[in-house]
């Protein structure tokens, strides 16, 4: 597994705690849209010191191969992220799966930069982790996610009721998912 991927128009990487105030930049320019559908913050979330602090646990959690997280720019400015994409509960053997996550600034929405992410991000899962199945959650009122995973290839498989506490009520999540033999050169052409 590589720390820095690229595409046509975009580099991926996985990023040191230093820089920890590309993050911040990142999550303040979009903080209302991205809290809308993720937990609650914690007090300190819109520091520098706390981005450092979870950039370093990312770091080690992506050596134990627990966690992969990749920060997405646009080749032309690698200093300012539009988006991340993170893969997570990573399961060998029987299982042979992990849950994906992603969110992208919005000034960066419509222009094709997520769905070229999510193909790059499920050919590393399917050809190098070698991996089976990637799941993904998505509130049911999330149109634009569920567009970009369906088209992606992900298909849903139902609604997991009260399945996430979001900003003190329990809310429903639909479940999509996407099985390496749906992988194909029609669906997949950014590898």
């Amino acid at each position: 597994m590589y720390t820095e991927y690229t595409t046509k128009r975009l580099v991926l990487k996985s990023l040191k705690p230093e820089q920890a105030p590309q993050v911040l930049d990142f999550y303040l320019r979009d903080k209302e849209l991205f809290e809308k559908y993720e937990v609650d913050r914690l007090p300190d979330f819109y520091t520098a010191k706390f981005q450092k602090q979870v950039l370093a646990f990312e770091a080690k959690m992506m050596k134990q191969g627990a966690l992969y997280r990749f920060y997405v720019y646009r080749k032309e400015n690698q200093e300012q992220i539009i988006g991340t994409i993170s893969f997570h509960h990573i399961s060998h053997g029987y299982f042979s799966c992990c849950e994906i996550g992603y969110k992208f600034s919005s000034a960066f929405h419509h222009q094709g930069y997520a769905i070229e992410t999510m193909e790059k991000i499920a050919g590393i899962i399917f050809a190098e982790l070698g991996l089976h199945r990637i799941v993904a959650w998505v509130q049911p009122d999330n149109e634009s996610s569920i567009r970009l995973l369906e088209r992606a290839g992900f298909r849903r498989e139902g609604i997991c009721r009260e399945y996430l506490k979001l900003h003190g009520k329990w809310t429903d999540h639909a479940q999509y998912s996407l099985i390496s033999s749906d992988y194909s050169s029609e669906i997949w052409r950014i590898q």
